[in-house]
């Protein structure tokens, strides 16, 4: 299913800058769009990166702005290095527009911390526990299958770059016991959380059943901060409802406590590891 091209860190930035632009102008989007002689909704989609803008498209909005000092050229090569291709493209025919939005924010994120209750984070499933989630979810589709574990393998090279993402997460117990793909999926997904958790670019805690009522009992969120530090950090929370993106001041902060609270309530990073290394040799067999 093609869903056209994900909004990268910087054309959501672009967007942002835009919408601060026009608002500090005191123009309203219909002022934009009737001297650029589009829709609203053109310049509405433009300004939350939900379509490409064109390094043209910039000169003729910043005209209407009457912007023509050093942020325009600014602006400019912003929308140039928006449109550089990342590797997440060639994934964009099969995956949802949603995943592809978030994925590829997490490619150009510094620092990603993510809270999993139910199952192994993305960046450190293995191949066979991302098929059997992947075949699970897509019972009815099964073409759909190897294409998106190629993608969701394809994620993990971020923390294999020369400059690697710096990872936290934390991971409840469910997650661990529970038997996705099998005991032979599942002793080999958890040696290689062993392995992961060593790297000194990964902090790898869990939330035990012992630890009893936790900070939050909801669902999985991520939180990802960006090299460029005029880029915000984003909050991503994903719901059979649909995906949320975070990027107020107070809903980060939120966030930022909640995720600091479930890492109090978790095992630390020695008694985290001493535990994978129990439930690998209790794996029960086949």
């Amino acid at each position: 299913m093609a869903v056209g091209s994900p909004p990268t860190v910087r054309r959501r930035q672009l967007g942002r800058e835009l919408r601060k632009l026009r608002e500090a102008a005191g123009l309203h989007i219909d002022d934009v769009a009737e001297q650029l002689r589009c829709s609203p909704s053109r310049i509405s989609r433009i300004e939350t990166a939900r379509i490409r803008i064109a390094p043209g498209t910039v000169h003729e909005i910043l005209d209407v702005l009457g912007i023509h000092d050093d942020r325009r050229t600014q602006l400019v090569r912003l929308a140039r290095q928006a449109e550089e291709p990342g590797w997440w493209q060639e994934y964009t025919d099969v995956l949802t527009y949603e995943y592809s939005t978030y994925i590829a924010l997490e490619a150009e994120a510094s620092t990603v911390r993510a809270f999993e209750p139910l199952v192994i984070y993305g960046l450190l499933q293995t191949e066979e526990y991302a098929r059997a989630v992947i075949s699970k979810h897509y019972a009815d589709d099964p073409a759909e299958v190897e294409p998106r574990v190629r993608a969701r393998l394809a994620r993990q090279e971020a923390l294999r770059r020369d400059d690697p993402l710096r990872l936290w997460v934390l991971i409840g117990e469910a997650a661990l016991r529970q038997q996705v793909g099998g005991p032979q999926v599942m002793r080999a997904q958890l040696l290689h959380l062993i392995e992961v958790a060593r790297l000194p670019h990964v902090r790898l805690q869990i939330l035990p059943f012992a630890a009893g009522a936790l900070t939050s009992m909801n669902g999985p969120f991520v939180i990802m901060d960006f090299p460029d530090p005029d880029v915000p950090t984003v909050v991503y929370v994903e719901s059979l409802a649909g995906d949320t993106y975070i990027e107020s001041p107070h809903g980060v902060r939120h966030c930022t406590k909640v995720f600091d609270g479930l890492a109090a309530d978790a095992l630390d990073v020695s008694d985290s590891l001493a535990m994978l290394e129990t439930l690998s040799r209790t794996v029960p067999d086949a």
